[in-house]
């Protein structure tokens, strides 16, 4: 037995595809049912009905129908009747040769058998009469008999099958219109679509979207005058998602700036509560993931396409034979049996009672299906007349804010263009969910709920240079809380791919320094004046050139620009840089990329340039001699650009205080001979390289106080080296150095010395001169003792002696008066067998303020 649920779950297929159903599907669906109830009626008239009867021919009636040209004389039999006598005078007749013998019959007649009984007392003869009273010589299971053969010989076959023809025909159109239904790879994208239509019908924010449309359309006015009193590099394009809205256009001659207008607040006509922009926000997901899967085929348009030109074939074909068989459904049929030798006669004329009752079904059929078929033809005139693999929400941008409500095609198209067969006003509501501008304002809107000002303040936090910063990652856009964030000094925005900076950014007057990490921002008008005219160090991070902002070319004050992305790559080998040009106030420039040249646009900055670092990630730089033209850089770093040797363009920067090559690959440094000309050299950066030795000629370089040459191959430290009065800062650290030169106590003015990773197992007393020393790595070496010496640093804040062959530590450690366990780097088992005095001193503590210069 059948469960009521289950009989239920039957009726919802069809409300579930309804709205996928036009006019001429619904109404061929009904033609199919009254065809269905035809069938059946049919069917069981003739389960329960139908018969034939059939009566046997008199000679002469057969005889008169003989065909002309018949060979031999026909002889025809009369049969005379007494009335009131029970007897038949019978004469012989011939066709031919073969005699036979006709019994009186009734053709109008009842047929039932009379019986007689004969003079000799025999059992009773079974005779028939007609309504004349005459005899014939069969019984009733004569006539039985009779009839059944006659019914399948004498009846046409389409009189006996007409009903399940019928049934089969029309379960083949109900199949054939509903198999796109049914298909799964067709069937699986119909749910989800008539699903996903339903709740986007049914969203809030569907009826909240298109009922702030009108109020949008009222200001439209005032936006278009605000717009003309804009700067003529301010585009007023109000297609928020044209390219040149985000896409700084640089070329040779120069670029064009976009920034968004000023934004008009739009009062909310309805409340979204959180649970509602979840629910939205999760349909417009749904409809971006079945778009893309929906539009790469038109597997459901071929489908619908072929199942009208099979049933257009099925009706052109039910109309054919059944126009040559309906006269053939008729009241009277001659039977000619082969049971003469059964029964005597040779012809039955026959009636079938159900004639007119299927002629007149068979009419009606035919009536049904010309109907249906002229249907179907309309179905396909549609199909070809209308390109219904494209879909164009034309009327919607029109009659409402969403412009960029794209076109779609393929099998997506064709499901929007069955839908508004039945209703349009589901393709409007559902075009909202296709609109990035919807999904903007629903983001903002969630965005807002959930990032509250007192949110972003528990986000703020201390930097390294103690500025007030907050960073904010993968959002859908920037809150408004941040803007009331009005001390803040540093604002820093990454992966935030729809981030807008309005114009309440004017409050933060703290805000100096803004980072933009793949997020190409825009900026309303006024946003634009107050970070032009307050903004002073910006970093952009970027994949593509086209996610640096426009704007940032027009940010006059700007003073640090770091710019972290690749430009070289084959969407920017035609990048040079240009707009630069307008950075005038522009000191420090961080360029990390891979560049295998200096752009020669960034010399239209460089007199004002004091700082330029360029990180090249490994790409190999060969073209310097733009650096010459930097007359004013005080600080030059060109790290992991590859570089074998010194650039001689270096030698000209005759303001260089400071200079990093780290991270390259140079072998040799003869050429620091030409460093004499810098006489502002101050620091130099040769870390990070395979350099084996340093030259005498470094001596020349009188004023250097900082020397990195760590990480390198150097197995000697020359004297040279410590005739650098100046030098402050020595590290040498990660070499194979075995012997610290007793020249080092040269070094007078020494306070930080570092040569941790080296192979020395000595530590000459020379070392201990150096008085000033405040930062003495000597770890990971081969050091068996530590000399007593070491009392005499009495600024000595930070000692390293980890990963030596120490067996002890001197217990002058304890004068070290600066010296503290937290500065002291060395093994456990080392400090614990110091004496409790030297381990309480070392455990004091110090409000001295120490660097450790690392």
């Amino acid at each position: 037995m059948f469960t009521l649920a289950e009989v239920a779950s039957l009726s919802d297929i069809q409300p579930t595809y309804r709205i996928l159903k036009p006019w001429w599907d619904v109404f061929m669906d009904y033609l199919a049912v009254v065809m269905l109830m035809v069938a059946i009626f049919a069917g069981t008239m003739q389960l329960t009905k139908d018969q034939v009867v059939c009566l046997p021919v008199l000679q002469s009636t057969v005889n008169s129908k003989v065909q002309p040209g018949t060979s031999g004389k026909a002889e025809f039999t009369t049969v005379e009747t007494t009335a009131g006598q029970g007897e038949a005078s019978m004469r012989t007749a011939s066709f031919g040769s073969t005699p036979t013998v006709a019994p009186d019959i009734s053709l109008s007649g009842a047929t039932s058998p009379q019986y007689q009984t004969t003079e000799s007392g025999q059992e009773p003869k079974k005779e028939q009469k007609d309504s004349s009273g005459r005899k014939t010589n069969l019984d009733f299971q004569q006539y039985v008999f009779i009839n059944q053969m006659c019914y399948h010989l004498a009846l046409p076959w389409y009189s006996k099958y007409f009903p399940y023809l019928v049934l089969i025909h029309t379960i083949i159109l109900i199949v054939s219109s509903n198999f796109w239904f049914k298909y799964p790879k067709t069937c699986s994208k119909i749910e989800h679509f008539v699903s996903i239509l339903g709740k986007c019908f049914e969203s809030p924010w569907t009826t909240k979207a298109l009922s702030e449309t009108a109020c949008e359309d009222s200001e439209n006015k005032q936006r278009l005058t605000g717009a003309q009193s804009l700067p003529k590099y301010v585009s007023t394009s109000s297609d928020e998602g044209s390219p040149s809205a985000s896409t700084p256009m640089i070329t040779k001659s120069g670029f064009k700036f976009s920034a968004d207008k000023p934004m008009i607040e739009i009062p909310s006509v309805t409340i979204l509560d959180k649970k509602d922009g979840e629910q939205a926000k999760a349909l417009f997901e749904k409809v971006r993931k079945f778009r893309a899967h929906v539009e790469d085929s038109d597997l459901i348009y071929k489908l619908y396409v072929g199942q009208t030109v099979i049933k257009t074939v099925k009706f052109i074909f039910i109309l054919c034979y059944t126009a040559n068989f309906v006269n053939t459904i008729s009241f009277e049929h001659i039977c000619s049996p082969k049971v003469e030798h059964l029964i005597g006669y040779t012809q039955f004329e026959c009636t079938h009672n159900m004639a007119y009752m299927l002629k007149k079904l068979l009419i009606s059929y035919i009536s049904l299906i010309c109907v249906y078929g002229f249907i179907c033809l309309y179905t396909l005139f549609w199909l070809v007349r209308i390109p219904l693999k494209e879909y164009s929400f034309e009327k919607v941008r029109e009659e409402s804010s969403f412009s960029d409500i794209p076109d779609v095609k393929n099998d997506f198209a064709f499901l929007l263009h069955m839908v508004d067969q039945y209703d349009q006003l589901y393709s409007k509501r559902f075009g909202v969910f296709l609109s990035e501008v919807s999904e903007n304002k629903l983001r903002g809107i969630s965005l807002n709920h959930e990032w509250t000002y007192e949110k972003l303040r528990q986000h703020v936090s201390r930097n390294a240079q103690d500025k007030q910063e907050l960073h904010l990652f993968m959002l859908s856009g920037v809150p408004d809380a941040v803007f009331d964030l009005t001390d803040l000094d540093v604002l820093k925005l990454e992966l935030i791919p729809e981030a807008k900076i309005t114009a309440k950014i004017s409050q933060m007057t703290n805000l100096q320094e803004l980072h933009l990490y793949h997020c190409p921002a825009k900026v309303e008008q006024t946003a634009f004046s107050f970070l032009r005219d307050h903004l002073r160090c910006l970093h952009v991070k970027f994949t593509d050139v086209a996610e640096i902002p426009a704007w940032v070319y027009l940010l006059k004050t700007l003073r640090e620009l770091y710019l972290i992305g690749n430009l070289n790559s084959e969407n920017n080998k035609m990048i040079g840089l240009e707009s630069l040009r307008e950075l005038r106030h522009l000191k420090i420039l961080h360029v990390k990329s891979n560049l295998t040249k200096i752009p020669p646009n960034i010399t239209d900055v460089a007199p004002h340039l004091t700082k330029l670092v360029i990180h090249n990630d490994g790409t190999k730089l060969l073209v310097l001699n733009s650096l010459k033209k930097m007359t004013n850089v005080a600080e030059l770093e060109l790290q992991n650009c590859e570089l074998e040797r010194i650039p001689h363009a270096i030698f000209s920067l005759s303001n260089l205080q400071e200079l990093d090559l780290k991270s390259n690959s140079i072998r040799t440094i003869e050429e620091i001979i030409s460093f004499q000309h810098l006489k502002r050299l101050t620091s130099l950066k040769l870390w990070h390289n395979k350099i084996v030795s340093i030259p005498s000629s470094i001596t020349h370089i009188k004023n250097l106080e900082s020397l990195y040459l760590s990480n390198n191959k150097l197995e000697t430290l020359p004297a040279a080296v410590f005739s650098l009065q100046k030098l402050r800062y020595l590290d040498v650290s990660f070499n194979s150095i075995a012997v610290i030169p007793v020249e080092i106590g040269l070094l007078q003015n020494l306070q930080h010395f570092h040569i941790t990773g080296n192979k020395v197992d000595i530590l000459p007393k020379q070392l201990f001169k150096c008085v000033k020393l405040r930062t003495l790595s000597l770890g990971q070496n081969c050091i068996t003792s530590i000399p007593d010496k070491v009392s005499q640093l009495l600024q000595l804040t930070y000692l390293e002696l980890k990963g030596n062959c120490l067996d002890r530590l001197p217990v002058t450690l304890g004068q070290c008066q600066l010296l503290r366990k937290s500065g002291l780097i060395v093994e456990d088992h080392l400090f614990d067998a110091l004496p409790s005095e030297v381990k309480e001193v070392l455990n004091q503590d110090t409000s001295i303020p120490f660097a450790n210069g690392i």
